[in-house]
């Protein structure tokens, strides 16, 4: 019996046969309840309203594709991919912590890269954020970012772990 099915009888009894049910109590338990809740980290806030930098529903936390923005500043950092890739870890790390969670959390990542023969540079800072038990993981070469001076850019999903 779905839970609108339950609020509906637990109404039924009372409104039309005029009978108290202990349904009321489990209907509202099970009433939908909207745990959705959208981070926007300071200094890292979209360029635009079309997105949000992470949403967090329940447990589950899901950060928008990042680049290797200076917080504070919206400018890709300069230094080449690997201090783009650092930045853009750092942006991650800070929308998870933001939303409660650790880099620990996060089950999958898909990673945009301008260039596939980035790739190893781009490995070589990953790595350093997932050392022991790394989420899932896939690499794309494309061949433009939403930023034209990015080199990378990184998208995760995971979920908060109680601790």
């Amino acid at each position: 019996m779905t839970s609108h099915s339950i609020r509906r009888l637990a109404f039924l009894m009372t409104a039309v046969l005029g009978l108290p049910t202990a349904l009321h109590a489990q209907a509202a338990t099970l009433a939908p309840m909207s745990t959705r809740q959208v981070i926007n980290p300071p200094g890292i806030a979209p360029l635009v309203p079309a997105y949000s930098v992470a949403v967090r529903d329940g447990d589950l936390v899901y950060v928008s594709g990042m680049t290797g923005i200076k917080p504070g500043t919206q400018d890709i950092i300069e230094g080449g991919v690997v201090a783009q890739t650092r930045q853009t870890m750092e942006n991650i790390k800070a929308s998870v912590t933001a939303a409660g969670g650790t880099m620990a959390d996060l089950n999958e990542c898909t990673v945009f890269v301008m260039d596939m023969a980035d790739y190893a540079a781009v490995n070589g800072v990953y790595i350093e954020y997932f050392r022991v038990n790394p989420p899932v993981r896939a690499a794309l070469a494309v061949s433009a970012l939403p930023r034209p001076a990015a080199r990378v850019e990184i998208k995760c999903s995971g979920r908060i772990h109680a601790r």
